[in-house]
């Protein structure tokens, strides 16, 4: 087995582990999906499918660890893949369901985007009670304007 398909075999593992573990072990499995994401030797497709599983476990699973470990995921994978908005928008529109912690997380990924789709809904959390998402938040912003700055005008 060659060093790619050792890659997606542990991604299949963990999955299938995740779907017949209790809950104290699914976040586990999510660690394992975490480590093959943090190689960033996935394909783009590849990386793209397990991201949208991983948002799909966000916003189904009621475990606070899983969730969180999910997020985190997806955080670890919009360091190394250029992840379009369309995959996590679903995060976005359930935002405002989330407890800070997780917020957070959402809007670190929004952010990555660079994505100006994003921008109105990482803005609405810019003047939140916690002084950690309203960081996040100016954070996320930031990265958006930056990138569409530094983007090249193709009106030229």
């Amino acid at each position: 087995m060659n060093g790619y398909a050792g890659l997606t075999a542990l991604i299949e593992s963990a999955w299938t582990e995740f779907d017949s573990s209790e809950a104290d072990r699914r976040d586990l499995c999510l660690d394992a999906v975490n480590d093959v994401l943090d190689t960033g030797r996935l394909t783009r497709n590849d990386a793209e499918r397990v991201v949208e599983r991983l948002v799909t476990v966000v916003l189904s699973d009621v475990g606070h660890a899983v969730r969180e470990s999910a997020l985190n995921a997806i955080c670890t994978a919009s360091t190394h893949y250029d992840l379009p908005y369309r995959l996590v928008e679903p995060l976005a529109a359930e935002v405002d369901n989330f407890e800070p912690l997780l917020i957070a997380y959402v809007l670190t990924v929004l952010g990555s985007t660079h994505d100006r789709a994003a921008l109105p809904i990482v803005e609405r959390f810019l003047h939140h009670p916690h002084s950690e998402v309203r960081r996040d938040a100016s954070d996320a912003a930031t990265e958006i304007h930056r990138h569409r700055e530094s983007a090249p005008d193709k009106t030229a």
